[in-house]
């Protein structure tokens, strides 16, 4: 049984940050144009779930999936 891929964590230097800056700031996609762009198509989960609010405030813990990869917010 394969092992699951480990989570990284992204520190934001703040409590709270927006979807879309998150993408880019975690390394996930490379411009705000290309979040906008899988926000809305719902390829992000954000906890488990599709997210499709590119302005989604995210907190200390939340999980964001993109493209087989998840990464945890971190203050």
């Amino acid at each position: 049984m394969p092992k699951p891929d480990p989570i990284d964590e992204i520190s934001i230097g703040g409590d709270v940050i927006r979807l879309g800056q998150f993408l880019k700031f975690a390394g996930l996609l490379d411009s705000g144009g290309d979040a906008k762009e899988v926000i809305i198509d719902g390829f992000v989960q954000v906890n488990g779930e599709e997210e499709r609010r590119r302005g989604r405030q995210l907190h200390d813990g939340d999980l964001v999936t993109f493209q087989g990869r998840t990464v945890r917010v971190r203050p």
